[in-house]
């Protein structure tokens, strides 16, 4: 029986071996994104970063094209959880193709076809090149693609994992929304 793993998990298994770090922040001040290049912005912005939505719970969704999860979890959870607060200026909603791996296909215009195959209107940023691995990646602590982080309003990482189910999703939205928190507090994942 042959076991199959992809570079992008050896990768991953070995950068957090070394520096003997877990995956995630949860509990933690959300850092900096560290994302170049954007597009869906707001009429003249031209980057964009968690400073810029103080006050606002944010569901921040970390993709790479060609990520199978992605396709059938990742954005689909998206699409229903943003449908949801769509109208609710207290949420805001981003999405970053972090790529680690697979940079032929993992390109800038790919994320452009994907954000309008899924009709976002929302910001979408691309990080990462054979280069230079994704900033974002690094300070959040992040296993891979699809990834999920969700920010409260004080700036805290209240969820950063893979795949959360929509209900789970738009459940800890509306508590974050009734509430600020503190550092101290313990994130209900």
């Amino acid at each position: 029986m042959k076991i199959r793993i992809t570079c992008g998990v050896i990768l991953f298994a070995m950068t957090f071996s070394i520096q003997g770090a877990s995956r995630g922040i949860s509990g933690q001040s959300a850092p900096a994104w560290d994302v170049k290049e954007w597009f869906n912005l707001e009429s003249g912005a031209t980057s964009l970063d968690i400073s810029d939505f103080e006050g606002k719970v944010v569901y921040l969704y970390c993709f790479q094209s060609w990520c199978p999860g992605c396709h059938s979890s990742g954005f689909p959870a998206l699409r229903s959880v943003s449908d949801a607060f769509k109208n609710d200026d207290e949420v805001a909603f981003v999405a970053v193709q972090t790529v680690f791996e697979g940079y032929h296909a993992n390109t800038l215009n790919r994320a452009r076809e994907i954000a309008k195959e899924y009709e976002l209107t929302m910001p979408v940023g691309h990080s990462g090149s054979r280069s230079e691995r994704p900033g974002l990646m690094s300070t959040y602590r992040t296993g891979g693609t699809p990834w999920t982080i969700i920010i409260d309003r004080d700036g805290i990482v209240r969820f950063n994992d893979f795949h959360l189910k929509p209900q789970q999703a738009i459940s800890l939205i509306n508590s974050l929304k009734k509430t600020t928190g503190s550092k101290d507090d313990k994130p209900s994942d």
